[in-house]
């Protein structure tokens, strides 16, 4: 089961072709040990009361990369290039993140009031950052996605 929910992701990664908006375009961070044509990319959500029941999906080109709880991460290789990735509840944002091959790029998510959820917010921030809560995140990469039926 794991292996198709594996394998839906690195497809669906390869085939759909992003364009950059201009918008929150990033620099990478620090090398990854991952193949010389993808890089990886960390989104994680620290672990806070303020918004602790509200989860949302990361997904690139309506499709289901992971979900961000309070407290969680996932870690995505995904191939070289412009990817644009959006998360929304009531509110939406997008992020542009250009990704080099070998790189690691670490993404943060965030919750602000919204009039009747929490907004999210994804920004770019560093390996510090990341290994600084780490300790207190639970990995959530390709668990609670939705699977196709027939799956």
């Amino acid at each position: 089961m794991n292996t198709k929910k594996l394998a839906l992701l690195a497809a669906a990664a390869l085939l759909v072709p992003c364009l950059a908006s201009g918008e929150d375009v990033a620099a990478a961070t620090t090398p990854a040990a991952s193949g010389a044509e993808t890089g990886t990319v960390i989104f994680f959500r620290e672990k806070k009361m303020m918004g602790a029941a509200i989860r949302f999906k990361v997904r690139e080109n309506e499709v289901e990369l992971c979900k961000l709880g309070s407290g969680t991460f996932c870690s995505l290789q995904v191939p070289a290039g412009s990817h644009q990735y959006d998360v929304h509840t009531e509110a939406k944002d997008r992020l542009t993140l250009e990704v080099k091959p070998g790189e690691t790029y670490y993404v943060i998510s965030a919750i602000s009031m919204g009039a009747f959820a929490g907004h999210p917010k994804l920004t770019v921030t560093d390996k510090a950052t990341f290994d600084g809560m780490k300790a207190k995140l639970k990995d959530n990469t390709g668990k609670d996605l939705k699977e196709k039926a027939g799956d």
